[in-house]
């Protein structure tokens, strides 16, 4: 790009999990994870948890093989520049932005991500269905301690890797600025999101999570699925036995998921997604960034 060039943005959150959209079509800008952290940066940036760059499948090396079946590619991408497998509320918001621009109609799609291609439903009234694929769930798990407090954690993984610890408050978890210490490292090698969870009813659990690249987040999509099959299982609820689904409602610090695991193992996610604001970089500030 040029000094002068000018490129868009948008802002948009699911459950108050933000994100800045960066649309880039043709895949011409080489977003750094300098880059990255510098737009996701809530004093000196945009500010966001994440960002969703917004690429057709054809024209990313990584995902052109799933042209034929998604035509759009979510590159996503930590707040810190990272790159991700897969979020959860960023498909919503992605799916979102593709219905705001005008490149999709409302109802079906599919979304290349790097955890394969993912189902989307957006209804015209704002909720966003995502099928999530199916949880794993290796046996070995991890301790997680805070405080003086430990607590087991499961491991399921859900395209990334989630590290759940049931708790009696959330406000066990701290101020979860930094990751909280689990042994033994060598289960995530790469790192892990790790939820922590109450109760609140029947089918209904509240959580906090902290993600990797990220810190702290307002919700966590992928972190709700996890914790829905997570929570089953302690329940001794497992839809691939029983051939009847099982839907959690889910509280995030940003508002509320429906997950549903079917007895295929499917995992869907239903919640808002919004765009909230639109606008251009300035490009001199862009450039240094992209430099």
């Amino acid at each position: 790009m040029t000094s002068t060039e000018r490129i868009a943005f948008l802002k948009g959150h699911g459950t108050e999990n933000d994100f800045v959209i960066v649309p880039d079509p043709d895949g011409r800008l080489d977003l750094s994870a300098t880059a990255v952290a510098r737009i996701c940066d809530r004093r000196a940036g945009l500010g966001g948890d994440g960002l969703l760059h917004v690429v057709r499948s054809a024209a990313h090396p990584e995902v052109r093989a799933q042209a034929d079946e998604a035509e759009w590619f979510m590159d996503y991408r930590n707040g810190d520049g990272s790159i991700a497998e897969m979020c959860g509320n960023g498909v919503r918001v992605f799916a979102r932005y593709l219905l705001h621009a005008g490149l999709v109609e409302a109802g079906d799609l599919a979304v290349a991500t790097r955890a394969g291609v993912r189902r989307v439903h957006v209804a015209k009234s704002g909720d966003v269905t995502v099928s999530m694929g199916r949880a794993a769930l290796p046996e070995e798990g991890v301790v997680v301690t805070l405080d003086g407090r430990s607590w087991p954690a499961r491991n399921v993984n859900m395209g990334n890797p989630h590290a759940v610890a049931f708790v009696e408050d959330l406000a066990h978890a701290g101020e979860l600025r930094a990751v909280p210490p689990f042994s033994p490292a060598a289960v995530y090698p790469d790192g892990v999101n790790i939820e922590f969870v109450v109760d609140r009813g029947p089918r209904h659990v509240a959580m906090r999570v902290h993600e990797r690249g990220s810190g702290e987040t307002r919700s966590c999509g992928t972190g709700a699925c996890a914790v829905a099959v997570a929570t089953a299982r302690r329940d001794g609820v497992d839809p691939a036995r029983t051939g009847t689904p099982a839907t959690y409602t889910v509280d995030v610090l940003g508002g509320s998921l429906s997950i549903t695991e079917l007895p295929d193992g499917t995992v869907e996610m239903t919640g808002p997604a919004e765009i909230v604001a639109e606008g251009t970089f300035d490009p001199a500030w862009l450039s240094a960034a992209l430099a």
